[in-house]
């Protein structure tokens, strides 16, 4: 036998196939479909490639990114400490302030006791003052911590 018998009518309508021929039509379709894969292969080496230059510019981004939240955390942390020790030193100052408005406080007391001349009127008058000055620095102390007090 030579060939196969086919109805195939682009083959002239009935009649044997040669052989040949159709060993050419299935090495045909192998290279075709090989082509096929190799070519969808290429293709999704490619993606893949793209996709792994994506992940990498994300991962550098977001190390950028890390980068400047660890500075401005730390600057924060930093600005916090310091308003810390201002807060501390306006605390230490008005402690400091009261002391020596005592101080003084009690020199005029003195001095009112030992004065022949003084009368109780003005040093009645002064310790009202004493008291008002010395609640305007603890005001401010309170005001500096972000408390709002209104001043005497």
């Amino acid at each position: 036998m030579d060939g196969y018998y086919t109805d195939n009518p682009i083959y002239g309508g009935g009649g044997k196939m040669d052989t040949g021929m159709l060993i050419a039509l299935v090495v045909l379709a192998v290279v075709l479909v090989a082509a096929i894969v190799v070519v969808s292969r290429q293709r999704s080496a490619k993606r893949k490639e793209g996709l792994r230059i994506e992940a990498r510019e994300h991962r550098e981004e977001a190390e950028i990114q890390t980068s400047r939240a660890d500075a401005q955390e730390a600057e924060a942390q930093e600005r916090a400490a310091r308003a810390r020790r201002e807060q501390a030193q306006a605390e230490e100052q008005a402690t400091l302030a009261r002391q020596e408005r005592r101080a003084a406080q009690e020199r005029h007391e003195h001095a009112d006791r030992i004065d022949p001349d003084a009368d109780d009127d003005s040093a009645e008058h002064r310790n009202g003052d004493s008291e008002r000055i010395g609640s305007d620095v603890s005001d401010r102390s309170v005001a500096g911590r972000g408390e709002d007090r209104p001043r005497g």
